[in-house]
């Protein structure tokens, strides 16, 4: 029997992580409801794991806009009887808010993560969160890089919402774990595999005077085995923390990051 059989997933973003999340739990047996910005992204994720035998559903969605998050949670359970989990992967661009040093950010560009993140995550956790009290089961995936906390420089605000985004994993454990609704957060370092991390080394190395490969280099050998977090390491953490088998975590942090990260 495959780990996530009979499990009704909900995925917020259309990227790299969204899409390898989606693909990760509809091949563990989830019927996946897969929402995004991008109509043309989504239909190939779409193709892509039904030429697979997978379950998915797609729908144009902006995860920052609580009416229609709700609008689609009402949806999706109508469709599948229930909500499983939620794992939130929306991102936003690092240019002009990474690779500058704080004194000369603006208020606005440093607010903008903390402000898009936290909106998203509470939107997202919320109404799925609502959902799963009434099933008495269900848990909220999210995901943090290593920066939220190393708090390196150059980052701007996203150390802060990263941070936060941790902070709301507990949260929600410690209001409704005993309602049986777990939260897990998943801490990698930067995952080569993303267009995003291509972007933040081109921005971070620049910041620091040197080239991107210098940099990459300089990221992997702060890890005890020299090598940063794949892509595939973490969708198989998070079909384990979404089944049966991750039962016992909530309200915790799953360190992902090779020794990067000492918790």
């Amino acid at each position: 029997m495959k780990r996530l059989e009979n499990k009704v997933a909900v995925v917020y973003g259309d990227g790299n992580i969204g899409s390898a999340i989606a693909k990760a739990f509809a091949r563990e047996g989830a019927k996946v409801f897969l929402t995004g910005r991008t109509s043309a992204k989504l239909k190939a994720i779409a193709e892509d794991i039904s030429s697979k035998d997978g379950s998915i559903q797609t729908a144009v969605l902006d995860a920052l806009d609580e009416q229609a998050v709700e609008k689609h949670m009402d949806e999706t359970v109508r469709a599948a009887g229930k909500i499983d989990i939620s794992f939130n992967a929306i991102g936003i661009p690092q240019k002009g808010i990474q690779g500058i040093a704080l004194t000369d950010l603006s208020v606005e560009s440093f607010l903008l993560p903390i402000t898009t993140y936290m909106q998203s995550h509470f939107i997202t956790s919320k109404a799925a969160g609502r959902r799963m009290t009434v099933q008495g089961h269900g848990v909220i995936i999210m995901q943090t890089p290593d920066a939220g906390r190393k708090s390196p420089p150059f980052v701007g605000g996203m150390v802060s919402a990263w941070a936060a985004m941790e902070g709301l994993c507990r949260s929600l454990s410690v209001e409704y774990g005993q309602k049986g609704v777990r939260s897990v957060c998943l801490l990698t370092t930067g995952i080569p595999e993303t267009s995003l991390i291509e972007e933040v080394w081109q921005i971070q190395g620049k910041a620091h005077g040197i080239t991107f490969e210098q940099f990459h280099s300089f990221m992997e050998d702060m890890t005890h085995r020299k090598l940063l977090t794949r892509l595939k390491e973490l969708t198989d953490t998070a079909v384990f923390a979404a089944s049966e088998e991750g039962s016992a975590l909530t309200g915790t942090v799953v360190n992902l990051t090779a020794g990067m990260i000492i918790v």
